[in-house]
């Protein structure tokens, strides 16, 4: 970090399968010899890859926060690099197991959000999240999480946003094309960046479409990585650039709204 602003983005790869060992051995790889960023975003369910072939499986392969080798080797890097990391964890929590994002930083467990909005299979396999959309402070500025699917839904965006998040990091396990091509609305109808960490490979019946990118406010996208390939890519970030939501001299992105016209959102 600089005063100019951050280094972040994303370490896009191929998760194994119910293997934990194999996926920490990945990332250890990955960033042994390489420079890392500021802010590092994992794709999707990192720690036990994704197309469970029943829940008794996708609880096979969840851990628990207390005790994952996962989240230890993470809180490792990110104290060790002083860092921060956001991952997809499959959390397991007693009675429930749930698809999770996890922040964490030089000085532990930052945040965590729980995915609100589930995906086919998923509704067979995880509880929907029961934390809202927060938003975490950290020595980097604001930042808040959404997870793959999550993209879908304008709300979520809007209400982590209001909340004062200047960058939104998304890990992803995305199998259609529309999220590459939907996120960058996102960022310039809220003025913030999005990391969007996508997997590669395939797995069983699905193939995963890689293309991590990163966005800016106006909905610029940067270090687009390719469909099929591990890569980690960042870049520089201005986080004041999520400061001004003013979309023209006379138009802010907030102010404007008018909810007294939106009750038909309403449930």
């Amino acid at each position: 970090m600089t005063d100019k602003g951050i280094s972040a983005g994303y370490f896009q790869f191929s998760p194994v399968l119910g293997d934990v060992n194999a996926n920490i051995h990945i990332l250890e790889k990955a960033f042994q010899s390489a420079p890392l960023p500021d802010i590092l975003v994992l794709p999707e369910l990192a720690n036990s890859g994704y197309n469970f072939s029943s829940a008794g499986e996708a609880r096979k392969y969840s851990e628990t926060l207390v005790n994952s080798p996962f989240l230890e080797f993470l809180r490792e890097t990110s104290r060790k690099r002083n860092i921060y990391i956001v991952s997809g964890f499959n959390e397991n929590d007693g009675n429930e197991i749930y698809n999770t994002a996890i922040i964490t930083g030089p000085e532990g467990i930052v945040g965590k959000y729980r995915k609100i909005h589930l995906f086919m299979n998923e509704k067979d396999y995880f509880a929907p999240g029961n934390l809202g959309f927060q938003v975490f402070r950290s020595e980097l500025g604001i930042l808040g999480m959404l997870i793959c699917f999550d993209y879908i839904f304008p709300e979520a965006w809007r209400i982590i946003a209001m909340k004062g998040a200047s960058l939104i990091c998304h890990p992803s396990n995305l199998v259609t094309p529309y999220a590459q091509k939907v996120v960058p609305a996102h960022s310039v109808i809220n003025r913030l960046f999005v990391i969007t960490a996508n997997r590669t490979g395939t797995e069983r019946d699905l193939t995963f479409t890689g293309q991590s990118f990163i966005t800016d406010p106006e909905g610029n996208v940067f270090c687009k990585a390719p469909g099929d390939e591990a890569v980690l890519n960042f870049l520089d970030l201005d986080l004041t650039r999520s400061d001004n939501k003013m979309i023209t001299a006379r138009n802010h992105v907030f102010n404007d709204r008018k909810p007294g016209f939106y009750k038909e959102l309403m449930d």
